[in-house]
């Protein structure tokens, strides 16, 4: 496949896919949803940036078009809440008048809200489990009409402690159902999950999925800790595009946020202590281009999918190597080319080495031209004017269930 407009779909979803410029399939889109269609259960790893939701998304909205269920038939199982906003965001952009509203099923938003999307005659629940099966719990969705459930970032899931809510959730939807599986990593612990859940699945397999994407330029900087912010001021001086930048902490995030605003720079910021409404302003702004500028923790890593990122900065080095693939794939997404650039302090060699061997990747090693000032003692943070989520310890990899039939390098 080449064109969307040669998958087997109605002209509805077609001309609707159109409109949205998807004209040419990402590896990823062009295996798995012909498979889709057809009824396939489907394990499939990508890296970030391969378009994996709309892999799911297509085939689920077909089926919903064509078989006008009566009640929820499609739930989308995320981790986080931005992710789940980022899919319900893009099933809206291309769900037309045909289809209604999803119905959102997550913390930190209203759950009147929620609920009323469900009774309006939602037909696909996007989901974080923890939220789900509280619905469960309190009989505030009828889910024993799922004829499709996908379990995306199921990596991220099981990271996050969701394994037996994940289970719970499962045990009492109908055992006739399609069920695929969109990752950009799986641990061993979810390989035995999906075989419970899976029947026969189509394994696909792109590229390495512990390493970033080729078109992302990977450059260090080695630079002491109180000439950082110096250097992050002189790239983003430098840079026109949108910039996203990772710190470690929630305060570093909120430090370095505070510091950039009272020296001019336009920013917001994301991490674990904001408000869902914070992060919703945050988010819209970065996306809108009212702020070019975005400081995260690595909670944005996974829950970001803006497609024009130009330069991702790594203020500090991520804990597990699996962080730094998912923090560099928020640029160069959807076969567009990207920069992400890493401080390392003389502490920081040894990790930066050990980083390249389990990726085996190598950056380019950058110099700065001209001094760079040394960062005076900060005062105190006033986070007044802050308008603005982590990842758990490394992950030991296994094979999945299923023949791989198709790898794609």
């Amino acid at each position: 496949m080449q064109l969307f407009s040669e998958l087997p779909i109605c002209p509805y979803l077609k001309d609707h896919l159109s409109a949205a410029n998807f004209v040419n399939p990402t590896a990823v889109q062009a295996a798995a949803i012909p498979k889709a269609l057809e009824g396939k259960d489907i394990l499939a790893t990508a890296q970030t940036g391969t378009g994996k939701t709309l892999a799911f998304l297509v085939p689920i909205m077909e089926q919903l078009i064509q078989s006008k269920p009566d009640g929820v038939a499609a739930l989308v199982l995320v981790p986080t809440r931005e992710l789940a906003l980022q899919v319900g965001a893009q099933y809206d952009m291309l769900r037309g008048k045909k289809l209604p509203a999803a119905a959102l099923v997550v913390g930190g938003l209203s759950e009147a809200a929620q609920v009323k999307a469900i009774r309006a005659g939602a037909r696909l629940v996007v989901a974080t489990p923890g939220r789900l099966e509280d619905f469960m719990d309190r009989r505030m969705v009828d889910l024993s009409k799922i004829k499709v459930l996908i379990l995306d970032e199921a990596d991220r899931m099981l990271d996050m402690g969701f394994i037996q809510a994940i289970r719970r959730i499962v045990a009492p939807l109908p055992r006739k159902r399609q069920t695929m599986c969109f990752s950009a990593t799986l641990e061993a612990s979810v390989a035995h999950l999906v075989s419970d859940y899976t029947r026969n699945p189509i394994r696909l397999e792109f590229g390495s999925t512990l390493k970033p994407i080729d078109t992302i330029k990977l450059q260090a900087y080695e630079v002491s800790q109180d000439q950082k912010l110096s250097l992050l001021q002189k790239i983003l001086t430098e840079e026109s595009g949108r910039c996203l930048v990772f710190a470690r902490t929630k305060r570093g995030t909120e430090r370095l946020a505070q510091r950039l605003i009272r020296d001019g720079f336009e920013a917001t910021m994301i991490h674990g202590n904001r408000s869902q409404s914070q992060r919703n302003v945050a988010l819209a702004d970065f996306q809108k281009g009212k702020s070019k500028l975005l400081i995260a923790t690595d909670v944005a890593s996974r829950g970001i999918h803006v497609d024009d990122i130009a330069h991702v900065i790594n203020y500090d080095l991520p804990e597990i190597a699996e962080d730094f693939v998912h923090r560099v794939g928020r640029t160069a997404r959807n076969g567009a080319s990207g920069i992400a650039s890493t401080f390392v302090t003389r502490a920081d060699r040894n990790d930066l080495v050990k980083l390249e061997r389990t990726l085996n990747i190598r950056m380019e090693r950058m110099s700065v031209e001209g001094e760079l000032e040394r960062e005076e003692r900060a005062g105190p943070i006033d986070t007044s004017k802050l308008v603005a989520t982590p990842v758990a310890p490394g992950s030991r990899m296994m094979r999945l269930p299923g023949e791989i039939l198709q790898r794609y390098s």
